[in-house]
């Protein structure tokens, strides 16, 4: 299984509008979801800072992920400048295999 992970910084008075459309249900996991190769997305808040959160996107596979975005390339560009007024700063930290295998490769449901 295969996932990316980015940081975000986010505006004070776009919380609640991040967290609606970062989370597993929202705009981006709907569009993921559309892809059956899509895992899930976990979306983690830091407990001594409110306006900073990480992202964790989980796909069966690499090769899974990257053809979606070549698929999806133009929704994909959609979403990220819609929300980009959301955050003051976001980052990419990397792209990992994952190595532990309790983790289930389950899809959320939709």
């Amino acid at each position: 299984m295969f996932c990316y992970v980015w940081s975000y910084v986010v505006r004070p008075e776009c919380l609640s509008a991040f967290r609606t459309a970062y989370g597993p249900e929202g705009d981006w996991g709907r569009l993921f979801r559309r892809d059956p190769e899509y895992v899930r997305t976990t979306l983690l808040g830091d407990r001594d800072n409110p306006t900073r959160f990480m992202t964790i996107d989980f796909w069966a596979s690499r090769e899974a992920c990257l053809s979606f975005r070549e698929r999806f390339r133009g929704e994909f560009e959609t979403l990220d400048k819609r929300f980009d007024q959301l955050t003051v700063h976001e980052s990419h930290l990397g792209d990992f295999e994952v190595l532990d295998e309790s983790i289930s490769a389950e899809r959320p449901k939709n």
